[in-house]
Protein backbone atom coordinates (compact mmCIF):
# COMPACT_ATOMS: atom_id res chain seq x y z
CA UNK A 1 0.00 0.00 0.00
CA UNK A 2 0.96 3.66 -0.21
CA UNK A 3 2.68 5.33 2.70
CA UNK A 4 -0.31 7.60 3.21
CA UNK A 5 -2.63 4.60 3.27
CA UNK A 6 -0.39 2.88 5.82
CA UNK A 7 -0.78 5.86 8.14
CA UNK A 8 -4.57 5.54 8.01
CA UNK A 9 -4.55 1.78 8.67
CA UNK A 10 -2.04 2.18 11.52
CA UNK A 11 -4.11 4.94 13.13
CA UNK A 12 -7.17 2.71 13.27
CA UNK A 13 -5.16 -0.22 14.64
CA UNK A 14 -3.50 1.94 17.27
CA UNK A 15 -6.92 2.80 18.66
CA UNK A 16 -6.91 6.48 17.72
CA UNK A 17 -9.97 8.34 18.98
CA UNK A 18 -10.18 11.04 16.35
CA UNK A 19 -8.75 12.29 13.07
CA UNK A 20 -9.47 15.85 11.90
CA UNK A 21 -8.00 16.89 8.56
CA UNK A 22 -8.32 18.67 5.27
CA UNK A 23 -7.24 17.41 1.83
CA UNK A 24 -4.06 18.63 0.17
CA UNK A 25 -1.69 16.87 -2.23
CA UNK A 26 0.44 14.75 -1.65
CA UNK A 27 -1.17 13.54 1.59
CA UNK A 28 -4.88 13.40 0.72
CA UNK A 29 -4.94 9.59 0.79
CA UNK A 30 -4.69 9.66 4.59
CA UNK A 31 -8.14 11.24 4.89
CA UNK A 32 -9.51 9.39 1.84
CA UNK A 33 -8.44 5.99 3.20
CA UNK A 34 -9.94 6.69 6.60
CA UNK A 35 -13.20 7.71 4.96
CA UNK A 36 -13.22 4.53 2.87
CA UNK A 37 -12.46 2.26 5.85
CA UNK A 38 -15.22 3.90 7.98
CA UNK A 39 -13.65 3.11 11.38
CA UNK A 40 -16.53 4.85 13.18
CA UNK A 41 -18.47 1.65 12.47
CA UNK A 42 -15.78 -0.71 13.82
CA UNK A 43 -13.70 1.02 16.50
CA UNK A 44 -15.74 4.16 17.10
CA UNK A 45 -12.99 6.41 15.78
CA UNK A 46 -14.16 9.86 14.71
CA UNK A 47 -13.06 10.89 11.20
CA UNK A 48 -13.93 14.44 10.17
CA UNK A 49 -12.99 16.53 7.16
CA UNK A 50 -12.82 19.97 8.72
CA UNK A 51 -13.48 23.22 6.89
CA UNK A 52 -9.81 24.22 6.97
CA UNK A 53 -6.41 23.36 8.37
CA UNK A 54 -6.92 25.96 11.09
CA UNK A 55 -10.12 24.25 12.15
CA UNK A 56 -8.40 20.84 12.03
CA UNK A 57 -5.58 21.71 14.42
CA UNK A 58 -7.95 23.38 16.87
CA UNK A 59 -10.17 20.29 16.86
CA UNK A 60 -7.01 18.32 17.67
CA UNK A 61 -6.30 20.81 20.48
CA UNK A 62 -9.75 20.22 21.95
CA UNK A 63 -9.57 16.45 21.66
CA UNK A 64 -6.06 16.28 23.11
CA UNK A 65 -7.19 18.38 26.09
CA UNK A 66 -9.60 15.59 27.07
CA UNK A 67 -6.84 12.95 27.00
CA UNK A 68 -7.95 11.42 23.72
CA UNK A 69 -5.52 10.13 21.09
CA UNK A 70 -6.14 12.56 18.23
CA UNK A 71 -4.28 13.44 15.06
CA UNK A 72 -4.28 15.42 11.85
CA UNK A 73 -2.37 15.33 8.58
CA UNK A 74 -1.55 17.86 5.90
CA UNK A 75 1.19 19.02 3.56
CA UNK A 76 3.53 21.98 3.76
CA UNK A 77 1.23 25.02 3.20
CA UNK A 78 -1.44 23.41 5.37
CA UNK A 79 1.05 22.77 8.17
CA UNK A 80 2.01 26.45 8.02
CA UNK A 81 -1.61 27.33 8.76
CA UNK A 82 -1.55 25.00 11.78
CA UNK A 83 1.47 26.57 13.47
CA UNK A 84 -0.47 28.76 15.90
CA UNK A 85 -2.50 25.79 17.10
CA UNK A 86 0.59 23.61 17.39
CA UNK A 87 2.23 26.25 19.60
CA UNK A 88 -0.88 26.31 21.80
CA UNK A 89 -0.86 22.50 22.08
CA UNK A 90 2.82 22.50 23.05
CA UNK A 91 2.27 25.22 25.66
CA UNK A 92 -0.71 23.35 27.07
CA UNK A 93 1.49 20.22 27.42
CA UNK A 94 -0.82 18.01 25.42
CA UNK A 95 -0.11 14.86 23.39
CA UNK A 96 -1.11 14.87 19.73
CA UNK A 97 0.18 13.54 16.41
CA UNK A 98 0.61 15.72 13.32
CA UNK A 99 1.57 14.30 9.91
CA UNK A 100 3.35 16.47 7.33
CA UNK A 101 3.87 14.88 3.90
CA UNK A 102 6.07 17.61 2.45
CA UNK A 103 5.72 19.25 -0.96
CA UNK A 104 7.94 21.83 -2.64
CA UNK A 105 7.70 25.48 -1.65
CA UNK A 106 7.81 28.25 -0.64
CA UNK A 107 4.24 29.42 -1.09
CA UNK A 108 1.85 27.01 -2.75
CA UNK A 109 4.88 25.72 -4.63
CA UNK A 110 4.49 22.36 -6.31
CA UNK A 111 2.71 19.13 -5.49
CA UNK A 112 5.99 17.24 -5.97
CA UNK A 113 8.13 15.98 -3.05
CA UNK A 114 10.43 18.13 -0.96
CA UNK A 115 12.20 18.26 2.39
CA UNK A 116 12.10 22.03 2.73
CA UNK A 117 10.02 22.06 5.93
CA UNK A 118 12.98 20.92 8.03
CA UNK A 119 13.48 24.34 9.65
CA UNK A 120 9.78 24.65 10.39
CA UNK A 121 9.64 21.21 11.99
CA UNK A 122 12.84 21.21 14.00
CA UNK A 123 13.14 24.83 15.07
CA UNK A 124 9.51 25.35 16.04
CA UNK A 125 7.48 26.88 13.23
CA UNK A 126 5.17 28.76 15.55
CA UNK A 127 5.90 31.36 18.20
CA UNK A 128 7.64 30.82 21.52
CA UNK A 129 10.32 28.55 22.98
CA UNK A 130 9.01 25.06 22.29
CA UNK A 131 9.79 21.81 20.50
CA UNK A 132 7.90 18.81 19.30
CA UNK A 133 9.31 15.36 18.67
CA UNK A 134 10.01 14.93 14.94
CA UNK A 135 10.15 11.47 13.32
CA UNK A 136 11.36 11.11 9.72
CA UNK A 137 10.22 7.86 8.03
CA UNK A 138 12.08 6.46 5.04
CA UNK A 139 9.83 3.48 4.24
CA UNK A 140 6.14 2.66 4.07
CA UNK A 141 6.71 0.32 7.01
CA UNK A 142 8.01 3.24 9.07
CA UNK A 143 5.01 5.33 8.03
CA UNK A 144 2.89 2.71 9.79
CA UNK A 145 5.25 2.09 12.71
CA UNK A 146 5.80 5.77 13.50
CA UNK A 147 2.10 6.40 14.05
CA UNK A 148 2.20 4.24 17.17
CA UNK A 149 5.67 5.46 18.16
CA UNK A 150 4.62 9.08 17.71
CA UNK A 151 1.58 8.67 19.93
CA UNK A 152 3.52 6.72 22.56
CA UNK A 153 6.17 9.44 22.80
CA UNK A 154 3.58 12.21 22.75
CA UNK A 155 1.73 10.70 25.72
CA UNK A 156 4.96 9.83 27.55
CA UNK A 157 6.19 13.43 27.49
CA UNK A 158 2.88 15.29 27.05
CA UNK A 159 4.07 17.07 23.93
CA UNK A 160 3.03 16.97 20.26
CA UNK A 161 4.85 14.63 17.89
CA UNK A 162 5.32 15.35 14.20
CA UNK A 163 5.76 12.67 11.57
CA UNK A 164 7.77 14.49 8.88
CA UNK A 165 7.60 12.55 5.62
CA UNK A 166 8.34 13.68 2.09
CA UNK A 167 5.97 13.20 -0.82
CA UNK A 168 7.96 10.22 -2.12
CA UNK A 169 7.33 8.12 0.99
CA UNK A 170 3.70 9.24 1.11
CA UNK A 171 3.00 8.19 -2.49
CA UNK A 172 5.28 5.15 -2.96
CA UNK A 173 3.89 1.63 -2.55
CA UNK A 174 5.64 -1.13 -0.57
CA UNK A 175 4.76 -4.18 1.46
CA UNK A 176 3.88 -3.31 5.03
CA UNK A 177 3.16 -5.34 8.17
CA UNK A 178 0.39 -3.58 10.05
CA UNK A 179 0.25 -3.59 13.86
CA UNK A 180 -2.37 -5.65 15.68
CA UNK A 181 -5.66 -3.99 16.53
CA UNK A 182 -5.67 -2.27 19.90
CA UNK A 183 -8.93 -1.35 21.62
CA UNK A 184 -9.62 2.30 22.22
CA UNK A 185 -9.25 3.33 25.83
CA UNK A 186 -12.37 3.64 27.94
CA UNK A 187 -13.24 6.92 29.67
CA UNK A 188 -12.17 5.32 32.95
CA UNK A 189 -8.77 4.35 31.49
CA UNK A 190 -8.28 7.86 30.13
CA UNK A 191 -9.00 9.39 33.55
CA UNK A 192 -6.52 6.98 35.13
CA UNK A 193 -3.77 7.44 32.51
CA UNK A 194 -4.32 11.18 31.98
CA UNK A 195 -5.15 12.73 35.36
CA UNK A 196 -4.40 16.15 33.86
CA UNK A 197 -7.13 15.85 31.20
CA UNK A 198 -10.17 18.12 31.08
CA UNK A 199 -12.75 15.39 31.61
CA UNK A 200 -15.23 17.46 33.53
CA UNK A 201 -15.86 17.91 37.26
CA UNK A 202 -17.46 15.46 39.62
CA UNK A 203 -18.64 15.44 43.21
CA UNK A 204 -15.88 16.93 45.32
CA UNK A 205 -13.57 17.34 42.32
CA UNK A 206 -12.81 20.49 40.38
CA UNK A 207 -12.43 20.18 36.61
CA UNK A 208 -8.94 20.51 35.13
CA UNK A 209 -8.42 23.70 33.14
CA UNK A 210 -6.35 23.42 29.96
CA UNK A 211 -4.86 26.67 28.67
CA UNK A 212 -1.71 28.09 27.13
CA UNK A 213 -2.42 31.56 28.58
CA UNK A 214 -0.57 32.88 31.62
CA UNK A 215 -0.75 36.60 32.40
CA UNK A 216 1.79 36.49 35.23
CA UNK A 217 5.29 36.80 33.74
CA UNK A 218 7.00 35.06 36.65
CA UNK A 219 4.66 32.09 36.34
CA UNK A 220 5.09 32.01 32.58
CA UNK A 221 8.83 31.80 33.06
CA UNK A 222 8.31 28.86 35.42
CA UNK A 223 6.12 27.21 32.80
CA UNK A 224 8.84 27.66 30.19
CA UNK A 225 11.46 26.26 32.56
CA UNK A 226 9.27 23.18 33.00
CA UNK A 227 8.95 22.82 29.22
CA UNK A 228 12.73 23.04 28.85
CA UNK A 229 13.26 20.32 31.47
CA UNK A 230 10.97 18.07 29.45
CA UNK A 231 12.88 18.84 26.26
CA UNK A 232 16.20 18.03 27.92
CA UNK A 233 14.75 14.71 29.07
CA UNK A 234 13.65 13.93 25.51
CA UNK A 235 17.10 14.83 24.21
CA UNK A 236 18.67 12.42 26.71
CA UNK A 237 16.39 9.47 25.98
CA UNK A 238 14.82 9.61 22.52
CA UNK A 239 17.55 10.22 19.91
CA UNK A 240 17.16 7.72 17.06
CA UNK A 241 19.30 7.15 13.97
CA UNK A 242 20.71 4.42 11.73
CA UNK A 243 24.21 3.91 10.37
CA UNK A 244 25.14 2.07 7.18
CA UNK A 245 28.67 1.09 6.07
CA UNK A 246 30.24 3.34 8.71
CA UNK A 247 32.72 0.86 10.23
CA UNK A 248 35.39 1.54 7.61
CA UNK A 249 33.99 4.73 6.06
CA UNK A 250 36.43 7.44 5.00
CA UNK A 251 33.62 9.82 4.07
CA UNK A 252 30.06 10.19 5.35
CA UNK A 253 26.72 11.06 3.79
CA UNK A 254 23.97 12.40 6.06
CA UNK A 255 20.40 12.24 4.75
CA UNK A 256 16.88 11.60 6.04
CA UNK A 257 13.67 10.24 4.59
CA UNK A 258 13.54 8.95 1.03
CA UNK A 259 16.82 10.64 0.08
CA UNK A 260 18.65 8.37 2.52
CA UNK A 261 17.50 5.43 0.40
CA UNK A 262 18.85 7.03 -2.77
CA UNK A 263 22.11 7.73 -0.94
CA UNK A 264 22.43 4.05 -0.10
CA UNK A 265 22.46 3.19 -3.79
CA UNK A 266 25.05 5.91 -4.41
CA UNK A 267 27.18 4.38 -1.64
CA UNK A 268 26.95 0.92 -3.19
CA UNK A 269 28.13 2.34 -6.51
CA UNK A 270 30.95 4.25 -4.81
CA UNK A 271 32.19 1.21 -2.92
CA UNK A 272 32.19 -0.80 -6.13
CA UNK A 273 34.72 1.78 -7.33
CA UNK A 274 36.80 1.59 -4.16
CA UNK A 275 35.48 4.76 -2.48
CA UNK A 276 34.55 4.03 1.15
CA UNK A 277 31.48 6.08 2.01
CA UNK A 278 29.05 5.51 4.89
CA UNK A 279 25.61 6.87 5.67
CA UNK A 280 24.07 8.24 8.85
CA UNK A 281 20.27 8.58 8.66
CA UNK A 282 18.66 10.63 11.42
CA UNK A 283 15.31 9.12 12.39
CA UNK A 284 14.53 11.76 14.99
CA UNK A 285 15.14 15.17 13.46
CA UNK A 286 14.38 16.55 16.91
CA UNK A 287 16.01 15.49 19.11
CA UNK A 288 18.89 15.42 16.62
CA UNK A 289 21.76 12.86 16.74
CA UNK A 290 24.49 15.46 17.31
CA UNK A 291 26.71 13.11 19.31
CA UNK A 292 26.62 10.34 16.70
CA UNK A 293 27.65 12.74 13.95
CA UNK A 294 30.33 14.26 16.18
CA UNK A 295 31.83 10.79 16.72
CA UNK A 296 31.88 10.18 12.97
CA UNK A 297 33.56 13.55 12.40
CA UNK A 298 36.58 12.27 14.30
CA UNK A 299 36.90 9.33 11.88
CA UNK A 300 36.12 10.64 8.38
CA UNK A 301 37.73 13.07 5.94
CA UNK A 302 34.54 14.87 4.96
CA UNK A 303 30.74 14.88 5.19
CA UNK A 304 28.19 15.48 2.43
CA UNK A 305 24.66 16.41 3.53
CA UNK A 306 22.07 15.45 0.91
CA UNK A 307 18.59 16.99 1.09
CA UNK A 308 15.61 17.98 -1.05
CA UNK A 309 16.09 21.64 -0.16
CA UNK A 310 18.57 24.50 -0.41
CA UNK A 311 20.47 23.47 2.72
CA UNK A 312 18.65 23.18 6.06
CA UNK A 313 19.75 20.08 7.96
CA UNK A 314 23.34 20.97 7.08
CA UNK A 315 23.21 23.60 9.83
CA UNK A 316 22.69 20.90 12.46
CA UNK A 317 25.46 18.77 10.95
CA UNK A 318 27.84 21.74 11.14
CA UNK A 319 26.87 22.32 14.76
CA UNK A 320 27.70 18.70 15.52
CA UNK A 321 31.00 18.73 13.62
CA UNK A 322 32.25 22.06 15.02
CA UNK A 323 34.62 22.57 12.09
CA UNK A 324 36.60 19.37 12.57
CA UNK A 325 36.03 18.15 9.00
CA UNK A 326 34.71 19.79 5.81
CA UNK A 327 30.90 19.68 5.50
CA UNK A 328 29.41 20.09 2.03
CA UNK A 329 25.85 20.12 0.72
CA UNK A 330 24.01 18.71 -2.27
CA UNK A 331 20.34 19.47 -2.69
CA UNK A 332 17.60 19.71 -5.29
CA UNK A 333 14.58 21.99 -5.00
CA UNK A 334 11.16 22.49 -6.50
CA UNK A 335 10.23 18.82 -6.45
CA UNK A 336 13.26 17.56 -8.40
CA UNK A 337 14.60 14.27 -7.01
CA UNK A 338 18.26 13.38 -7.73
CA UNK A 339 19.37 9.94 -8.81
CA UNK A 340 22.30 8.07 -7.21
CA UNK A 341 24.71 9.03 -10.01
CA UNK A 342 24.03 12.75 -9.45
CA UNK A 343 24.72 12.40 -5.72
CA UNK A 344 27.95 10.51 -6.38
CA UNK A 345 29.06 13.04 -9.01
CA UNK A 346 28.47 15.89 -6.55
CA UNK A 347 30.38 14.04 -3.83
CA UNK A 348 33.39 13.42 -6.07
CA UNK A 349 33.37 16.99 -7.33
CA UNK A 350 33.11 18.64 -3.91
CA UNK A 351 35.82 16.46 -2.36
CA UNK A 352 38.07 16.46 -5.45
CA UNK A 353 38.06 12.69 -5.88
Amino acid sequence: MKGNEAIAHAAIRYGVDGYFGYPITPQSEVLETLEALMPWETTGMTVLQAESEVASINMVYGGAATGKAVMTSSSSPGISLMQEGMSYIAASELPALVINVMRGGPGLGTIHPSQSDYFQATKGGGHGDYHYIVLAPATVQEMADFVGLGFDLAFKYRTPALLLADGIVGQMMEKVVLPPQRPRRTPEQIKEQCPWAATGGSAGRKPNIITSLELDSAQMEKNNERFQRTYRLIEQNEVRYQEYFTDDAEYLLVAFGSIARICLKAIEDARARGIKIGLLRPITLWPYPYEAIARMADRVKGILVVELNAGQMIEDVRLAVEGRVPVRHYGRMGGIVPNPAEILDSFESQFNL
